[in-house]
């Protein structure tokens, strides 16, 4: 049943017109939205969380991927911490009430936060084609230095490019008066960065991921005759890899089904004429913060049992040599680059 901006509900406060606007006069609808919302913000800061400590305590799982997919892990673990609360708040009051400053940080958080995210995944993409086509370059461009380096230039560049909006130069962070949500409305001389972040957090990164996965997919159906004739233990070490290599190109789909409904909805219904869908493309974008998680479990038997001796407080740690061909055997996950260098040493014409 329609209501009007006089009703009150359960004897509540009356409610603003911005909350109609996005309920389609729906209290019900978004008290939903608001449950699933900290439900997955639950299970999202104990997934993130789970897997941070597991890549502390277990070498074995911690290797140059990891390290990227440890960097997506805390932005995720942040995104659960700083913004999903007051997302839930948002639906269960219906408006923003928790001030202008926080306004301002939340919707930056959230921006950052997703430019980090897929921007991390275009590196460990970056990362598994140079592993598996430039083997013998590839100690030098991934030191524990310059990896290190590299993370710390992801999270100045997503938060960087928020700046700018930040401080009212270039867009402004505020309140929607149509979705009664806090996200970047148009500056006084009306200019908004909007199309520039989806072009450099989204857009490119996914350009950057899709050429890094058919190059790779190249490379593999090229050197299928050539891995056939090594040993069963070095098809097992490619094989890792390529299972790696898989769980990012899973992440990577999982990351475009949560946030690119959001951007076509926002694109093409402008108005909200169809409030249902805006709320549930904000779900799918908030899921995208506890899925991964549930990826690494899924697919990496490395994680499952890292992350099964975390829960039993198991305090082993793999040691792990590199130059211990046992160790390389008996570490699936680990990024062979040694006997990738010896592929192309052995085959030189390819």
């Amino acid at each position: 049943m329609a209501l009007n901006n006089n009703t009150q509900i359960n004897n509540g406060p009356v409610r603003t017109e911005r909350y109609y606007i996005m309920l389609e006069y729906s209290e019900g609808m978004m008290t939903a939205a608001g449950v699933v919302t900290l439900f997955i913000m639950i299970i999202g800061v104990i997934g993130n969380l789970l897997t941070a400590i597991a890549l502390l305590r277990h070498s074995k799982i911690r290797t140059v991927a990891a390290a990227f997919i440890a960097s997506l892990c805390v932005s995720d673990l942040l995104f659960c911490c700083l913004v999903l609360p007051f997302a839930a708040s948002q639906f269960f009051h219906g408006k923003w009430i928790h001030g202008d400053a926080l306004c301002s940080l939340v919707p930056m958080m959230r921006y950052g936060s997703v430019g980090v995210s897929l921007i991390s995944v275009a590196t460990i993409s970056i990362n598994r084609y140079i592993l598996i086509a430039y083997p013998n370059v590839y100690p030098q461009i991934y030191t524990k230095t310059k990896v290190a380096l590299y993370i710390a230039a992801i999270w100045i560049f997503s938060y960087g490019l928020m700046m700018p909006t930040f401080l009212g130069v270039w867009g402004t962070f505020g309140r929607d008066d149509k979705l009664g949500t806090c996200s970047i409305n148009r500056d006084a001389n009306g200019r908004s960065p909007k199309v520039a972040l989806f072009m450099f957090g989204f857009a490119m990164p996914c350009l950057v991921i899709i050429i890094s996965y058919a190059n790779i997919y190249w490379v593999v159906r090229q050197s299928q005759k050539r891995v056939a004739q090594h040993s069963s233990s070095n098809l097992n070490t490619r094989r890792s890899e390529m299972h790696i290599t898989k769980m990012v190109i899973v992440i990577f789909v999982a990351f475009v089904v949560c946030y690119l409904p959001l951007t076509i909805v926002k694109i093409f219904d402008p108005q909200l004429r169809f409030p249902a869908i805006h709320i549930t493309a904000y779900l799918l974008l908030y899921t995208a913060c506890c899925i991964n998680p549930v990826i690494y479990v899924t697919m990496n038997k490395q994680y499952r049992d890292a992350y099964w001796a975390t829960l039993r407080c198991t305090s082993r740690s793999y040691r792990f040599d590199s130059k211990s061909p046992d160790n390389v055997q008996n570490s699936k996950s680990f990024m062979s680059v040694s006997y990738l260098k010896n592929m192309v040493a052995k085959n030189p014409k390819g």
